[in-house]
């Protein structure tokens, strides 16, 4: 992995997160405990704050970055995301808010000021539009993305179902990792 600091802010992780060797991570960026970051993943907290909870999974070739402070918004977005949220291949997330318990479809592109509540499904694919608002409890799709229904029950007990799902494959890339360390000692 590749870790490197910039204005003074260094990348922190929790407990026993997974960061694969092709991930990069800049700046004020913190991870919570149990969560991983898959092949080349970019986490540019360059010019504004990343915080990415526990038990989150930011699966391969996703992009997150901020909105910058400027004239056009004086205070710029950082980018926010809960705990047990599944973050899918190819996903863009730029200076939002993602709460708890989300999946975020395959190639899907949320935006600035954009908030997603918990308990969220994005359908592969789409677009959140800067500043839209998705709210608890139901599946969105498309692009613009539009609310398609509410979420049965099966669905909500998937998030927890998701989360642990990652969290025992990334504790098994961990325990290879040390113990291909310690054969090389």
């Amino acid at each position: 992995m590749v870790m490197k600091s910039f204005r003074g802010k260094t990348p922190q992780l929790g407990d026993r997160v997974w960061v694969d060797d092709n991930a990069v991570i800049i700046g004020d960026v913190t991870i919570g405990e149990d969560s991983s970051v898959w092949p080349l993943v970019a986490i540019r907290g360059d010019m504004h704050r990343i915080r990415i909870g526990a038990r989150t999974s930011i699966q391969d070739n996703s992009c997150l970055h901020i909105t910058h402070a400027s004239t056009y918004k004086p205070e710029g977005h950082p980018l926010d995301i809960g705990d047990d949220v599944t973050v899918g291949h190819m996903a863009m997330l730029h200076g939002c808010t993602i709460g708890n318990r989300v999946l975020v479809g395959m190639g899907t592109t949320i935006l600035d000021g954009a908030v997603i509540e918990d308990e969220v499904i994005i359908g592969a694919g789409s677009l959140v539009p800067p500043g839209k608002r998705l709210e608890t409890g139901f599946m969105y799709m498309g692009s613009p993305v539009k609310q398609i229904r509410p979420l049965n029950a099966k669905e909500i007990e998937y998030f927890q179902y998701a989360g642990l799902n990652y969290v025992k494959l990334k504790d098994e890339y961990l325990a290879e990792a040390k113990a291909e360390s310690e054969i090389s000692r």
